[in-house]
């Protein structure tokens, strides 16, 4: 897994989670996390199903929410350390699922890739306003840490901009994701395609 990583946000976007995350697509993005926390779940499956339409191309994701995962047919879900446990969401949704994992901290990402998680996401790297409760931003230090110790796959995610992002890319991510940077654009598809090229050059 290399490029962007695509990260839903209906509060923040122009053009709503369908249009955003086709535009992602249509701009070669592998990943696609379908995140929102302020909706219902009946709500959350009805947009889940018709986004996993849409990534016929791409990994569809759920984040937090195994639930939903399964009635959406996703591909699998991430989970945040306060979120549903690895071990109870991997008998839920078996083997083939994936399962991304947020860590803080190295010993985090150390305990992540021994339960067996399929990749990590690094966060926050700078301070974001996109998740309240992100928490102090961990750094480059902490990305370069990780990646020296573990060979899963690096999502960097939080305050990440086309001119930091570079340099995050060159710590050790193996992949980004930049919520705002993206969807309060009209021309999403543009956008990722600007971070997509940072991975080409």
């Amino acid at each position: 897994m290399k490029g962007f990583y695509f990260i839903t946000d209906a509060g923040l976007s122009r053009a709503g989670n369908l249009s955003d995350v086709a535009q992602a697509v249509a701009a070669g993005v592998k990943v696609v996390q379908y995140r929102d926390k302020c909706v219902p779940t009946r709500t959350l499956v009805e947009e889940a199903r018709r986004l996993r339409e849409i990534c016929r191309d791409a990994l569809f994701l759920v984040n937090d929410r195994v639930d939903v995962a399964l009635a959406a047919a996703a591909d699998g879900v991430h989970l945040g350390q306060e979120d549903l446990p690895y071990a109870a969401a991997r008998r839920l949704l078996g083997k083939k699922k994936v399962i991304g994992l947020t860590v803080r901290s190295l010993a985090e990402a150390l305990e992540a890739q021994e339960l067996g998680a399929d990749y990590l996401g690094v966060s926050p790297i700078f301070t974001t306003s996109t998740k309240a409760d992100a928490g102090p931003p961990a750094g480059l230090g902490l990305l370069k840490e990780i990646r020296q110790r573990v060979s899963l796959p690096l999502v960097a995610i939080g305050g990440i901009t086309l001119t930091n992002a570079p340099e995050v890319i060159r710590a050790g991510a193996d992949l980004v994701a930049a919520i705002s940077a993206v969807v309060t654009h009209t021309d999403v598809a543009g956008e990722i395609g600007k971070f997509q090229a940072l991975f080409r050059a």
